[in-house]
C-alpha cells in the first residue's frame, strides 16, 4: 500500500515539476532581458519563441540588439536633456525591427520624443503601424515614402536628432546619409549591407585599370573585387561625412563576427567640415577610376575643386 501511495504521489507531482521547470526557464529568460522590456514585442520580432523562450539564434539576436543599443542610447539621452523630445528617423526601416526595440528600451520610459520609420514597401509600413497600435506605442509613425519624397514630406520634421539605417542594402545607406544631411541630423548610426555598386564599377573598369596601375591587382579576382568594393564604399562614406561636418567612428558589432555585415559607422555632427577629407575623397575616386560613376553621389562632380563636398553639404543645410 505504501509503495502504491508513493508511486501515485510521484505521478501527481510530475506535471507540477514540469511546470516549475518551465517557470524556471521563463525566469531565466527574464534575467537576460532589460527591466520592463516588452515580452510581447520580442515575440512579435521572433526574438522570443511563442512560449517565451530563447533559443541559440534568438539569444544571438538579442546580443546584437543590446550591443547596437549601447551606441544609440547615449546619443538619445544627450539629445533628451533639459526636457527635449528627441526625434529619430529609421531610414529603410523594413519591418522596423530597430525602431521598435529603441522605442521599447528608451522612448517608452522617457515619455516624450518620436520615432519615424521610413520604408518604400507599403505592406511593411501597414504591418508596423498595426503592431505599434497593438502595443500602444503611440509615438511611432510609419511612412511609405521614396528617398526623394522623404526629404520633402510634410509629415516629417525639418530636422532630426538621430538618423539610423540598419542593414540598408547597397545604395540605401547612401540614401540614408543624403537624408541625414538634408534633415540636418545631429547624429547618424549606420550598419551598411550588400555594397554591390562599387564592385560593379570596379569590374567594369578592370581592363583599363590593370593597364594603368598595379593597384588593380587588388580587385583582379572576383572575390577580391567584392571585398574591396565593400571596404572602399564605406571608406568613401566616412570621408564624405567628415567633409560634411561630422566626426566619424567605425567599429565592429558584437555578435555579428561571422557576417561581413558587421561594420558600424557612427557620425556626430561637429560643424567642422574637413577640407582634407574632401580632397582625399576626390583622390580615391580618381585612383580607382570611379569619378564619373560615383562623383555626383559624393558631391564631387565636375571641376568644382576639392571642396565640392563642403558646398553640397552647405546646400543641404548641414548646421554649422
Amino acid at each position: 500500500m505504501k509503495k502504491t501511495a508513493r508511486m501515485a504521489a510521484q505521478v501527481l507531482k510530475a506535471p507540477a515539476a514540469r511546470r516549475n521547470a518551465g517557470a524556471g526557464a521563463d525566469a531565466q529568460v527574464l534575467q537576460e532581458l532589460r527591466p520592463g522590456q516588452s515580452v510581447e514585442l520580442l515575440k512579435e520580432l521572433h526574438i522570443l519563441t511563442r512560449e517565451g523562450r530563447l533559443n541559440q539564434d534568438s539569444r544571438r539576436k538579442l546580443k546584437q540588439v543590446y550591443h547596437l543599443f549601447q551606441f544609440i542610447e547615449p546619443l538619445l539621452r544627450e539629445f533628451a536633456q533639459d526636457g527635449q523630445a528627441p526625434t529619430l528617423a529609421d531610414h529603410g526601416a523594413g519591418k522596423s525591427y530597430l525602431g521598435f526595440i529603441l522605442y521599447d528600451l528608451f522612448f517608452r520610459e522617457l515619455g516624450r520624443g518620436h520615432i519615424y520609420g521610413i520604408e518604400t514597401r507599403a505592406e511593411l509600413v501597414e504591418r508596423s503601424q498595426a503592431l505599434a497600435h497593438r502595443l500602444g506605442f503611440e509615438r511611432m509613425s510609419f511612412l511609405a515614402l521614396s528617398v526623394a519624397d522623404s526629404m520633402q514630406a510634410d509629415a516629417l520634421p525639418a530636422r532630426f536628432d538621430v538618423v539610423t539605417a540598419l542593414h540598408a542594402c547597397d545604395t540605401a545607406t547612401d540614401d540614408a546619409i543624403a537624408f541625414g544631411l538634408a534633415k540636418q541630423a545631429r547624429a547618424m548610426v549606420l550598419v551598411p549591407c550588400c555594397q554591390a555598386e562599387v564592385a560593379a564599377c570596379l569590374r567594369q573598369n578592370k581592363a583599363l585599370a590593370l593597364a594603368r596601375t598595379p593597384l588593380a591587382e587588388l580587385w583582379r579576382h572576383p572575390l577580391h573585387t567584392r571585398e574591396l568594393g565593400s571596404q572602399l564604399t564605406n571608406v568613401l562614406r566616412c570621408l564624405y561625412l567628415e567633409a560634411s561636418g561630422y566626426q566619424v567612428t567605425v567599429t565592429e558589432l558584437v555578435g555579428w563576427e561571422h557576417s561581413m555585415k558587421n561594420e558600424l559607422i557612427v557620425a556626430r555632427h561637429t560643424g567642422q567640415r574637413k577640407r582634407s577629407a574632401a580632397e582625399r575623397l576626390r583622390a580615391i575616386l580618381a585612383e580607382f577610376g570611379l569619378e564619373r560613376e560615383l562623383g555626383p553621389r559624393f558631391g564631387l562632380a565636375g571641376d568644382d575643386g576639392a571642396n565640392a563636398g563642403d558646398e553640397r553639404a552647405a546646400a543641404q543645410g548641414v548646421p554649422a
